[in-house]
């Protein structure tokens, strides 16, 4: 989760998404990984209040993919 945050900030194989970046960062965050923490703070300071409400509406409603089990 770190690493995509990373590829949408830096728009690294993706469009730089400062949002996306920021939903992924924190996800990362919440799951312990003390270096997502550091980021999102960074990241923040890029950011309007709106743009952060976005991206904690999107970290809220995202949900791991379902394995696929072949048939």
């Amino acid at each position: 989760m770190l690493y995509l945050g990373v590829m949408y900030a830096e728009g690294r194989g993706a469009p730089q998404d400062y949002v996306r970046a920021y939903m992924w960062f924190s996800l990362s965050a919440a799951q312990g990984e003390q270096r997502a923490v550091k980021t999102l703070e960074m990241a923040a300071q890029r950011m309007t209040s709106d743009l952060i409400n976005q991206a904690q509406t999107l970290a809220h409603e995202w949900k791991p993919a379902t394995q696929l089990t072949p048939h």
